[in-house]
């Protein structure tokens, strides 16, 4: 089903991608790039690194234990971990960096929608010498307050260091907070704090006082406060890729970087500003908040295919949903 997804979905972003965001690659850290490493054909969660300027961490959605540090000025991997001391993993789909320092990765997905009774998180603290090497991570295991559940999209607030996690369903997810401090000597229960679109991704904004969450069709900044969002959102103008999969903001929060799966997939930056939609549009994906901000951050000279491109996408996400349901039903 990822591959049908893909296949439709690079189709109309390779048309509609808009022409803004091309960009010489090479010309400083933060900026738009492409992930080089033909290891890497499924990045699903990306994460600016603290003790490495212009590092991005990121994985496959896959079940090898192994994380790339890539350098945005060049696209190149400088640096390969293998975890070490965790059980083989199942779908990797979410990787964050905590206040403490440490690399916390999301082995959180489940395409079936409850098939397994519980998840992981790995920990480990990243690396000071970017080098490949092995790295002794600390296992978690997750499970949540109502019942097991697909998800894509794990946060570490950068301030209280508490985990989130944003499960995934086309009807709508939820926001799931975890314990003050994760235990690996036993379970960790997530409760639900809140509801969320379609999510593929989600990070923290270094100051704690946002929660940027993407879908396949839409990108939203929420007001963190107080443990949970506290607004509806607002648009930030995620660019259209085929396998839309990871976000997150660069280390000093002056931006976002949107990237997706695929060989060599592209990075982009979108800068951050507080410049909304007119009011009265409509939200960037079905069951959204409707609330004031641009829904795509585009020029008005780009609006018709901007229209297109979100036909063409919803159309093949409803393909892919339809197929998946059958499957499920045989």
């Amino acid at each position: 089903m990822r591959s049908a997804l893909c296949a439709l979905g690079a189709a109309a972003a390779l048309v509609l991608l808009p022409a803004g965001h091309a960009r010489a690659e090479g010309q400083g850290p933060d900026q738009d790039f492409t992930i080089e490493d033909s290891r890497v054909k499924e990045s699903s969660g990306i994460a600016a690194s603290r003790a490495h300027p212009g590092i991005y961490w990121t994985h496959n959605d896959q079940d090898a234990p192994l994380i790339y540090g890539i350098d945005s000025r060049t696209g190149k991997t400088v640096a390969t971990l293998t975890m070490q001391g965790v059980g083989t993993p199942r779908d990797m789909e979410a990787i964050a960096v905590g206040p403490d320092g440490d690399i916390y990765v999301g082995d959180i997905g489940d395409n079936l929608d409850g098939s397994w009774d519980h998840v992981w998180i790995y920990r480990f603290p990243e690396p000071k010498a970017l080098k490949d090497q092995k790295v002794a991570a600390r296992q978690y295991v997750v499970k949540y307050a109502d019942g097991a559940r697909n998800a894509e999209a794990m946060m570490v607030h950068p301030k209280t260091g508490r985990v989130y996690i944003a499960s995934k369903n086309e009807d709508g997810g939820g926001l799931y907070a975890g314990p003050e401090r994760l235990s690996s000597s036993g379970t960790n229960v997530f409760r639900r704090v809140g509801e969320v679109p379609w999510v593929t991704d989600g990070a923290f904004s270094p100051d704690g006082d946002r929660l940027l969450l993407r879908g396949y069709l839409m990108a939203r900044e929420y007001t963190w406060k107080d443990g949970r969002p506290t607004d509806e959102g607002r648009s930030v103008g995620a660019p259209f890729q085929g396998q839309a999969e990871s976000a997150t903001y660069t280390k000093d929060g002056s931006a976002f970087m949107f990237g997706s799966e695929g060989l060599n997939s592209k990075v982009i930056r979108v800068e951050r500003t507080d410049a909304g939609s007119p009011s009265g549009q409509p939200a960037d994906t079905p069951g959204a908040p409707k609330t004031p901000g641009s829904p795509t951050g585009q020029e008005s000279g780009e609006k018709g295919s901007v229209t297109v491109g979100f036909l063409v996408l919803a159309g093949a996400t409803v393909l892919v949903v339809g197929a998946k349901r059958l499957l499920r039903r045989r």
